[in-house]
């Protein structure tokens, strides 16, 4: 009986490459974030708390939408869902390329929500899907294979859109605080009339996908019959899952972690003065360490160590690179917040299965409630712009991350067995 085994790993390596696929799209559109922020208070004349607007759309979509996103999965299927969310994309492409063009913000911003609500889609079919799609005790080294996928397009992404759109903004700068009215609207106009193309060839690219995946030989999985407890499961819904609830915390504090050091490292480079056509492209650095802390973890989970353990490691390094970084100053200072990409790397890898594990039909829910926690993208670099105002900004950043770090370490210690510890995982 040579042939089912010969074929299962051929079709999962097929399906890893088309989820992979859509790993590194996630990337390139997430990662736009942080020089967005940039570009939006040049050419919109916003303040830090206005620009901040553009992730905190973005991630709220996810809080908003997850949940409606399991549900239109049950009823599309994955393929269908996939490809539905890849055009939502497009649309939101469009929609910001647009409104952006007429220096439209608020136009702006709701597009920037529409491209979230495609990812949401997105995210709470293919979290799941890598996570089930082999062993469980495996499976942060499966998402560590997209994680490089996902962050090879995020430093890509900072480098093309500071290449063809944000180039000069330091003479622009300068250029706009002297110009009079009439010349300074001209000027910003032109600035951001830059976006349109970029983000018209990018819609297009999407709208593409979305038809290819639906031709796609993308296998489905029923969640139900693989990620469930060996023994007979009696509780009724996702209520009776401590540790998926605890696990969504998690997921909001890593991911607010995680923005404030990718997109927000440009305005903390600021803090110190550093010029715009610098701190643009400090998002690749953190994007950097990151796909460095994926190969790590590739090589070390779970031969050497497990996700768990090394969660726990990481933690412990994110809170003393937060604690270097306050007691440092200007590009030594910069280059430490750079740093937690290493120490974030390996983070969503190991929460996501360890806080699905063992759900079984409610996997698909306790996916989206994990996707909803995605909303910590929003709500501490919010924290962070606004704090600062009144605050020193590394004494903010301080105050918010280690805080953070320190739960995610409890999680990794305790917080994922909670409810689970009597129970034997197949």
């Amino acid at each position: 009986m040579p042939t089912p085994p010969a074929s299962a790993p051929r079709s999962q390596i097929g399906a890893i490459a088309i989820i992979g696929a859509l790993f590194f799209i996630f990337g390139f559109v997430t990662w736009l974030n942080g020089p967005l922020i940039q570009f939006s208070k040049l050419a919109f004349n916003v303040d830090d708390r206005l620009a901040f607007l553009i992730p905190s759309a973005f991630y709220l979509s996810y809080f908003f939408l997850a949940l409606p996103s399991s549900s239109i999965l049950r009823v599309t299927g994955m393929k269908k869902g996939v490809a539905l969310g890849l055009f939502a994309m497009a649309a939101g492409a469009v929609v910001f390329g647009h409104f952006t063009t007429g220096r439209v913000y608020a136009g702006a911003v709701a597009g920037v929500f529409v491209i979230g609500a495609g990812l949401a889609i997105l995210q709470t079919a293919s979290n799941p899907y890598i996570s089930i799609l082999g062993p469980m005790e495996s499976a942060a080294q499966r998402i560590a294979v997209m994680g490089i996928c996902n962050k090879i397009a995020g430093i890509l992404a900072p480098l093309l859109i500071g290449t063809l759109v944000m180039h000069g903004m330091g003479d622009l700068g300068a250029q706009v605080a002297t110009a009079d009215p009439t010349t300074r609207e001209v000027l910003l106009d032109a600035f951001a009339a830059r976006i349109h193309t970029p983000y018209m060839v990018m819609a297009g690219l999407l709208a593409l996908l979305s038809v290819g995946i639906l031709h796609s030989p993308l296998p489905e999985l029923r969640a139900e019959e693989i990620n469930r407890e060996s023994a007979e499961d009696s509780r009724r819904n996702i209520l009776h899952y401590p540790h998926v609830w605890l696990g969504a915390l998690c997921i909001f504090v890593y991911v607010g972690a995680e923005v404030m050091a990718g997109d927000a490292i440009g305005t903390y480079g600021t803090g110190f003065s550093l010029p715009p056509d610098q701190t643009k492209f400090f998002t690749s650095f953190t994007l950097g360490a990151m796909l460095v802390g994926y190969l790590v973890g590739l090589v070390l989970i779970p031969r050497h160590v497990s996700q768990e353990r090394w969660l726990s490691i990481t933690a412990v390094l994110g809170v003393l690179l937060v604690v270097g970084a306050y007691a440092t100053h200007g590009m030594v200072s910069v280059y430490l917040v750079a740093a937690l990409g290493f120490a974030n790397a390996m983070m969503w890898p190991a929460i996501f299965p360890l806080a699905i594990r063992g759900l079984g039909r409610f996997t698909e829910q306790g996916s989206a409630l994990l996707i909803m926690g995605i909303a910590g993208g929003a709500i501490i670099p919010q924290l962070f712009v606004h704090l600062k105002q009144t605050m020193d900004f590394q004494l903010v950043f301080l105050l918010l991350m280690v805080p953070c770090y320190l739960y995610i370490l409890h999680f990794a210690i305790r917080g994922h067995r909670v409810g689970r510890d009597a129970r034997t995982i197949e």
